[in-house]
C-alpha cells in the first residue's frame, strides 16, 4: 500500500489530529508569551497546565458515549472543538482564566485524540493494515509548521492572541478538508471474536509506555522555547524554533516508522527509540548552546517519534473485538495523563532547580519505556 493510499482510506483522522497539532504547536510557540501575559512564574505556570489534564479524564469518557450516540459524526466535530478552544487565548488574562482555557482545550484534544486513534485501529484491523505511524506523522508536521508560522509571527511582534485567532481559522480549515462522518467501526467489534474485557496487564503496560512517552514528548515540545529564550539566552522568537525542529525530525521519523514497523516489528522499534529518546533528553539537558540543544531535540524527536503509534497498533493486534476500543480507551486514559504532567512537571522542577533539571526527568521517564515494552512483548 502507498502513502497515497494509506491517506486515502484515513484521511478522517488525519485531518483531526493534524487539527490536535495546531493546538499543541500554537500553545508550545506561544508559551513565552502567554506565561508573560499572565504574569505566572515557572511553579504557577506548571500547575496551570495540570488543568489539562482532569480535562482529558472527561474526553476520556465522553468519547466513547460520543461516538455510540453520533457515530461518525463525532470525528470531524472534534476538529471543530479545537477551532473553538483557541479563541479562548483571547480572554486569557490570569493564570486562573488561562487554566479555565486549557481545560476546555484539554478536553477538546484528548477527545479528538481518543476518537481519532480509535478509528485508525479499527481501519487497521478491518483492511490489515499498519496506519498509525503515517497519521501521527500528519500530527507532527501540523505541529511544526505551527511553531515555524508563529517563531515568524512573534519574531515580527504580532500579539499572541492575534495568532490564536489564525490558528482557530487554520484547525477549521482542517476539519472542513477531513470531513467524514462515515463509521467505519460499526458492526466490527460484533462480528470479530474476542473476550468483551481486554487483559489488564497488556492495558497498564501499554498506557505506562504512552503516559512515560507523553511526558517526554509534550514536555519537550512545551518547554523548548523557554529553555532557548531564557537559560541559552536566545532572542525572542527563535525560541520558537525548537518546538518547530522537534515537529518536523517527527514528522519524518514518523514516515519512516510506517516501514521499520512492518521490517523491525513494533516491540523492537519501540525498544530502540526509548534508547534515543533517553541520550537525546541528556543532550538538552547539559547543552552549552542552542546547537547542541537541538541536536538534543533531534534525538529526542526521533526517540519519541514512533513509540505512541507503535504502542496503539500493538494494542490493537493483541487486544480483538469489542474490548480493542475499551483497551485503547483505557490505555489513553493513564498515557494522556502524561501529556499534560509532563509540561507541569517540567514547571515545578525549573522552579525547585532549572529547566536542565527538567529535561534530566525526561531522560528518566523515557529509560522507564525500555522494561514496559520488554514485558508487553512476552504477553
Amino acid at each position: 500500500m502507498t502513502l497515497f493510499d494509506a491517506l486515502r482510506i484515513s484521511r478522517g483522522p488525519a485531518f483531526v489530529l493534524m487539527a490536535t497539532g495546531v493546538y499543541w504547536g500554537g500553545l508550545a510557540g506561544m508559551m513565552p508569551d502567554v506565561k508573560a501575559h499572565v504574569a505566572a512564574s515557572d511553579g504557577v505556570m506548571g500547575a496551570v497546565l495540570v488543568a489539562p489534564a482532569a480535562a482529558s479524564i472527561l474526553a476520556m469518557g465522553a468519547a466513547p458515549w460520543a461516538a455510540r450516540r453520533y457515530g461518525g459524526y463525532t470525528l470531524p466535530v472534534a476538529a471543530i472543538l479545537i477551532a473553538l478552544t483557541l479563541l479562548l487565548y483571547l480572554v486569557a488574562d490570569t493564570p486562573l482564566v488561562l487554566a479555565g482555557a486549557l481545560f476546555a482545550g484539554g478536553f477538546a484534544v484528548a477527545f479528538a485524540d481518543m476518537t481519532a486513534n480509535i478509528r485508525i485501529a479499527h481501519v487497521e484491523a478491518r483492511r490489515d493494515v499498519h496506519l498509525m505511524n503515517l497519521n501521527h506523522a500528519a500530527y507532527s508536521f501540523s505541529f511544526a509548521i505551527t511553531a515555524l508560522l508563529i517563531a515568524g509571527l512573534r519574531g515580527g511582534g504580532w500579539d499572541f492572541r492575534t495568532i490564536a485567532m489564525i490558528l482557530s481559522c487554520v484547525a477549521l480549515a482542517y476539519a472542513v478538508l477531513g470531513w467524514d462522518s462515515r463509521d467505519p467501526s460499526s458492526g466490527d467489534d460484533e462480528a470479530e471474536s474476542g473476550p468483551a474485557r481486554p487483559p489488564m496487564i497488556v492495558v497498564l503496560l501499554a498506557g505506562g509506555m504512552l503516559f512515560c512517552s507523553f511526558v517526554a514528548e509534550n514536555a519537550t515540545e512545551g518547554w523548548t522555547a523557554l529553555f532557548i529564550e531564557r537559560t541559552l539566552g536566545g532572542a525572542v522568537g527563535e525560541g520558537s524554533f525548537g518546538p518547530a525542529v522537534f515537529g518536523f525530525v517527527m514528522g519524518a521519523a514518523r514516515l519512516s516508522g510506517q516501514a521499520l514497523a512492518r521490517r523491525l516489528g513494533a516491540e523492537r522499534l519501540i525498544l530502540s527509540s526509548a534508547v534515543l529518546a533517553v541520550i537525546g533528553a541528556i543532550v538538552i539537558a547539559l547543552s552549552p548552546s542552542q546547537i547542541v540543544m537541538h541536536g538534543g531535540v533531534v534525538l529526542t524527536a526521533l526517540g519519541v517519534a514512533v513509540i505512541v503509534p507503535s504502542t496503539n497498533s500493538i494494542l490493537a493486534r493483541k487486544v480483538k473485538g469489542p474490548a480493542r476500543s475499551i483497551a485503547i480507551s483505557r490505555a489513553w486514559m493513564l498515557g494522556l495523563m502524561g501529556f499534560f504532567i509532563g509540561p507541569a512537571l517540567m514547571g515545578g522542577l525549573a522552579e525547585l532547580g532549572s529547566l536542565r533539571l527538567s529535561f534530566a526527568a525526561v531522560a528518566v521517564s523515557s529509560a522507564a519505556i525500555i522494561p514496559a515494552v520488554l514485558a508487553l512483548s512476552r504477553r
